[in-house]
């Protein structure tokens, strides 16, 4: 049965991700982003329909009251493939953070551009990075946009975590607007990019935000101290076996 459910959402998951694409094609050559940003906001909502119809995964969203009404930044948790759908799904126009890796696969480049994604040059120097953020927050800023990010830089293990990446701070800095946490279990259902799933209950639990003007060492520490102590207690009694519960693992790229 685990089998054939898992199958069968890849089978959605691909067909619905080609069509969307190819879907979007005629959006980038229409005026503005918000045209574009619903078809990806059906798109996102497609994949959790998918996600609870075939795979079994109950999305479950909490604390959503308590994001600022305006501008600010979404710093969540990052344990699945499926984080980004899920969040997306929550979202009009939410504008996100990505490394320029993306923008290998074809047309994704161009979507990224027209969404006002922040495309962070992996290849560039610190300087270079800033001020592409700087100015690409002001944008965001100025059209009153959310920005979703994922500190760690990298999809972690259920019950560990990699080092926060200071470039949350420079944004928060930047921003000048409260930065919201968010814990997650998604993890337990849909493991970092397996194709695996398991059913049951996914948490997606938006925290208490850290309000702008926060030193560097103090909203570093209680940014991490609040996603990752949440997202044990998510875990409940499914922690993993033979796992460091805990551990901050080594950056992939050294």
């Amino acid at each position: 049965m685990a089998f054939l459910r898992n199958g069968l959402f890849q089978i959605a998951y691909w067909t619905t991700s080609v069509f969307f694409i190819v879907g979007a094609l005629p959006f980038l050559l229409m005026p503005g982003r918000k045209p574009l940003m619903v078809w990806i906001l059906g798109y996102t909502r497609a994949m959790c329909f998918w996600m609870k119809r075939i795979a079994g995964i109950n999305i479950i969203v909490r604390g959503k009251e308590k994001l600022p009404g305006g501008p600010c930044i979404i710093a969540a948790k990052h344990q699945s493939w499926g984080d980004g759908f899920v969040m997306f799904s929550q979202f009009y126009d939410l504008a996100f953070v990505t490394g320029d890796h993306l923008e290998k696969f074809p047309l994704v480049g161009g979507l990224l551009r027209k969404m006002g994604a922040i495309v962070v040059d992996n290849c560039g120097g610190a300087y270079a990075r800033a001020r592409l953020v700087d100015r690409e927050m002001a944008k965001a800023r100025n059209d009153n946009r959310r920005i979703l990010i994922y500190p760690e830089g990298h999809l972690s293990p259920v019950g560990q975590q990699h080092r926060y990446r200071k470039g949350v701070y420079h944004m928060y800095r930047s921003y000048q607007c409260a930065a919201a946490p968010v814990a997650t279990n998604l993890g337990l259902r849909w493991p970092q990019r397996s194709w695996r799933l398991t059913p049951g209950d996914a948490v997606i639990e938006f925290l208490d935000p850290i309000p702008p003007g926060l030193e560097k060492d103090a909203f570093m520490k209680r940014l991490e101290s609040a996603i990752e102590a949440r997202s044990l207690e998510l875990l409940g009694e499914e922690r993993p076996d033979g796992v460091d519960i805990g551990a901050v693992l080594p950056d992939p790229q050294g």
